[in-house]
């Protein structure tokens, strides 16, 4: 059987006090995250989402399959398309397929289903999963725990975007369908979620809510 070759892993070290600081100091830069729905139009530069987007694609996978493309529209034509075909499905939604606890439990976000920001933000960076690999005859490769993994590298990149300054918003139109037919992907790869990207709006605000506390989250054994 073959198998890759091993080379020596070299792994950050740093005293307890530097291990508590900087977990401290990550932990509080992510907890400054918020889900942002109002964009500005200001131009981002393509290096930085380069560098988000290859952060996300440093996550692991199954069987380092790494089943996941990134497609990134900044064109006004097919982010105005993209718009269209997520509200029609999102109008569906609230008005027909959500059940009445569920938009209770949206009403405190103040969402709804129209979604200008779609046009408005530079970027929408549309994650795909690959629910299999195609080798070089056409033949169909097995990818391995493909959900978990487009999910470990979309958060790793929801990550990176928030450290670079710009905000994001995980949008999941569904069904997701419209995506694949609008940006011509190939039968493999499958819609898995839409993120707008940019920065926010001058004097944008967000739903005063708060996250779990460490209580509710944390069980030690």
């Amino acid at each position: 059987m073959h198998t890759h070759p091993f080379i020596k892993y070299e792994p950050l070290r740093f005293s307890k006090e530097e291990s508590i600081a900087r977990s401290k100091s990550y932990y509080e830069l992510l907890d400054q995250r918020r889900s942002v729905r109002h964009f500005a139009d200001t131009p981002v530069p393509q290096e930085v989402i380069d560098n988000v987007i290859m952060t996300g694609s440093s996550a692991p996978s199954g069987a380092h399959k790494q089943p996941w493309t990134f497609c990134v529209v900044s064109d006004p034509t097919i982010k105005k398309e993209i718009r269209i075909a997520a509200e029609k499905e999102e109008y569906e939604s609230y008005t027909n397929r959500m059940s009445e606890e569920w938009l209770r439990d949206l009403a405190p976000l103040g969402t709804d289903w129209q979604k200008p920001f779609l046009e408005i933000a530079p970027y929408l960076i549309i994650v795909f999963k690959k629910a299999y690999d195609l080798d070089a005859d056409g033949g169909k490769r097995k990818n391995y725990y493909v959900n978990e993994s487009v999910g470990l590298a979309t958060g790793f990149l929801i990550s990176a975007i928030h450290n670079a300054g710009l905000v994001t918003l995980t949008h999941t139109p569904s069904p997701m369908a419209f995506l694949q037919k609008i940006l011509n992907r190939p039968a493999n790869e499958r819609p898995f979620l839409l993120l707008p990207v940019g920065y926010p709006a001058a004097d944008v605000e967000v739903p005063d809510i708060a996250r779990k506390q460490k209580e509710d989250v944390v069980v030690y054994y």
